[in-house]
């Protein structure tokens, strides 16, 4: 590697590190965030992996940008090292530079290099897998280390992304369609690989088993494959069209062109048939399922490594031998280089006198929580000093709530596992937020004595609320000897706080919510009414705040708060 290729590196890691502790985190990150202040084993749509990242970012850093983002400018990096130690393996170092500049110059790679999401730990480690696959099939039919190294890769990009396990596919691609490498069927190398890749699937498997397999249906129902089929070019086109944006026009018609020409070639050069065919299947499989409804452009972000490698081999060749190409091939980089730039400060378009919205920004996610947070937690101190009661606070989708939850002055957690802010009550399980504390859950008696113990101030409420705990718990659940302590515990509960729904004549399946009685506020950035949960959740619900957040004198956001009075729970 030259010198020049390693001060860009090195200079792009910094400015990557600079620019991502100056931004604010996109409502994801902070929603990851949340998944990495309680661990798991998986999580309702992922794995364990972009939760492990953060948390070991902010364990360094504290909760922060700097703390949250810290991996994914490395994880750049390193996915640009292995692009060039591949290209260079296959074609030399000269198209391993410009495969390196050109996926440093793409905008969705320069993105995926300042926020950190999956794609940021995708793309790295489907990276080190096609390296490792590749050095294992060198080493044929000897076996080596490589094998089972590709297979721990696969699989730590599996708990990052569960698309990266299509590797294996391709893995099995491409041996069974080259004649000399299908008796690595027969060989220990490849079912070794498979057996390494199988421990990763342990902690998701085992997580799912005990919650319904929810990962299983939120996927299908992410990939539309949980409705009837439907057949929609248009949906397939805009697929496409996306891609064009977010790679940069001139970039993704050149992949598009590295592509064809990969096919091609892919019939005499094992090379590029390798590349291609570790490609293929996702690019397939995503334009299958966007027939029917468009997906996301980083859906596919893991197949533009070999692709990029292609591409480069394409143009490369080409412009030797003509100069179009070359014209060409130096401006696609230098409209990605200009089009990373903006994306990373839209505000540089508003500058020149562009009048681009907010609206149709998608930097605009970057923008605003945190003045949000601050006047949310200044309102709720107001209400709380004018009424004396303590407010718990509800978002209307789980990006607001985790914005809010990150930047909130004073992160209030009601009980042990509930999150700061609040997603609204559903008997379905939408998202992490469901499998978390929630404020409609039930809990007996003695449960919420348990709970409501620190907050109480009173000394003669406390001794009591302790008393009747202690003598309760002096018997076996379901013992008639037990019935006059639990009526004593309910009666110290309602001597705090009269409006639970207790009665000291009540059964033994009696369950109470903690959260009966009490106000909330409602945060929305939305222009519609409160959902049903929350107006059917709550005696009364009413406007008290509205404000739009601007931006160079653009509107940004606007965020309304209800007062929501005496909760009761949503009517089954």
């Amino acid at each position: 590697m030259n010198r020049g290729l390693i001060i860009f590196l090195l200079l792009i890691t910094g400015l990557r590190l600079f620019l991502g502790s100056q931004m604010e985190v996109l409502p994801d990150e902070a929603y990851y965030y949340q998944w990495s202040q309680r661990l798991d084993w998986a999580y309702y749509s992922k794995g364990p992996g972009v939760a492990t990242a953060i948390r070991a970012g902010t364990a360094l850093f504290g909760p922060s940008e700097l703390g949250v983002r810290f991996l994914s400018p490395w994880l750049a990096l390193g996915s640009s090292l292995l692009i060039f130690g591949m290209a260079r393996r296959l074609y030399g170092e000269s198209v391993a530079t410009w495969a390196v500049l050109m996926m440093n110059l793409t905008p969705i790679f320069n993105v995926g290099g300042l926020v950190m999401t999956i794609d940021a730990l995708s793309i790295f480690f489907w990276a080190a897998a096609l390296w490792s696959v590749w050095m294992a099939l060198e080493r044929s039919p000897r076996f080596s280390g490589f094998w089972p190294l590709a297979g721990a890769l696969i699989g730590l990009g599996f708990l990052a992304k569960y698309t990266n396990a299509i590797e294996l596919l391709s893995v099995a691609l491409v041996m069974g369609l080259t004649p000399k490498l299908r008796r690595e069927f027969a060989r220990p190398g490849f079912w070794v690989m498979l057996g390494v890749f199988a421990l990763a699937m342990i902690p998701p498997l085992v997580w799912n088993a005990t919650h319904d397999w929810i990962t299983v249906e939120h996927l299908r129902a992410r990939g539309g494959l949980n409705s009837k089929f439907g057949f929609h070019p248009e949906e397939l086109l805009v697929f496409i069209g996306i891609h064009f944006g977010v790679y940069s026009p001139l970039i993704f018609a050149g992949m598009l062109g590295g592509l064809w020409w990969g096919w091609r070639e892919a019939k005499t050069d094992f090379r590029a048939r390798y590349l291609l065919l570790f490609a293929l299947p996702l690019l397939v499989m995503y334009c299958a399922l966007s027939i029917k409804q468009a997906g996301e452009a980083n859906w596919t972000s893991p197949a533009f490594v070999s692709l990029g490698i292609l591409t480069v081999a394409f143009w490369h060749g080409l412009a030797k031998r003509n100069v179009a190409a070359r014209r060409f091939a130096v401006t696609a980089l230098a409209l990605g280089l200009t089009l990373s730039l903006l994306l990373v400060n839209t505000d540089v378009a508003r500058r020149l006198g562009i009048p681009w919205s907010y609206e149709a920004d998608p930097g605009a996610r970057l923008r605003g929580w945190q003045t949000v947070a601050i006047a949310v937690d200044d309102l709720r101190h107001k209400i709380e000093k004018e009424t004396g009661k303590p407010l718990f606070l509800i978002a209307n989708k789980y990006q607001t709530a985790s914005s809010l939850s990150f930047y909130l002055p004073e992160k209030r957690v009601d009980s042990p596992g509930h999150p700061p802010v609040y997603y609204p009550e559903s008997q379905a399980i939408e998202n992490q937020y469901s499998l978390w504390g929630r404020y409609d859950e039930m809990v007996e008696p003695a449960e919420l004595a348990r709970l409501m113990l620190p907050k109480v101030t009173d000394p003669v409420q406390r001794e009591a609320l302790i008393a009747a705990l202690k003598g309760l718990e002096a018997f076996k659940p379901g013992d008639p000897k037990g019935t006059e302590a639990r009526r004593g515990l309910i009666r110290a509960l309602l001597a705090i706080n009269p409006a639970l729904p207790l009665d000291e004549y009540a059964s033994e399946e009696l369950n109470v919510s903690l959260f009966h009685g009490r106000d909330a506020l409602f945060i929305s950035d939305l222009s519609r009414r409160p959902p049903r949960a929350i107006t059917a959740g709550f005696e009364k619900v009413e406007l008290i705040a509205q404000w739009e957040e601007t931006r160079r004198g653009m509107p940004l956001r606007l965020i309304r708060v209800f007062a929501c009075h005496n909760y009761r729970s949503l009517p089954l």
